[in-house]
């Protein structure tokens, strides 16, 4: 497998995990420190998806027996990306407070 992808990889996955941990204490606190962590929340996603890009752009450079299971996990890493903006979504929704 390739290192390059294995390190985005790494890096994606602490991400990852450092959002989610990001979310659950949003969705506890409002006003001003909301906002905040609102916003580190979005940065990180940004950086989550050009991490993916990056794994992405390193996988179909590899030899189609590997590119084929490194696709397969960005899928599921695209998947997780996606579970965590709609859960940023549900955070900043205006009844978000409400539904907790």
């Amino acid at each position: 497998m390739s290192e390059v992808f294995e390190g985005y990889e790494r890096q994606y996955c602490e991400l990852s995990a450092s959002l989610s941990r990001k979310c659950t204490s949003a969705g506890l606190l409002d006003g001003e420190q909301k906002k905040q962590k609102l916003s580190e929340i979005k940065t990180g996603l940004e950086d989550a998806e050009a991490l993916i890009r990056k794994m992405d752009l390193e996988a179909r450079s590899l030899q189609p027996n590997v590119k084929a299971m490194l696709l397969a996990k960005l899928r599921e890493y695209k998947s997780d990306l996606n579970n965590l903006k709609t859960e940023v979504k549900r955070i900043t929704s205006p009844n978000a407070n409400q539904s907790a």
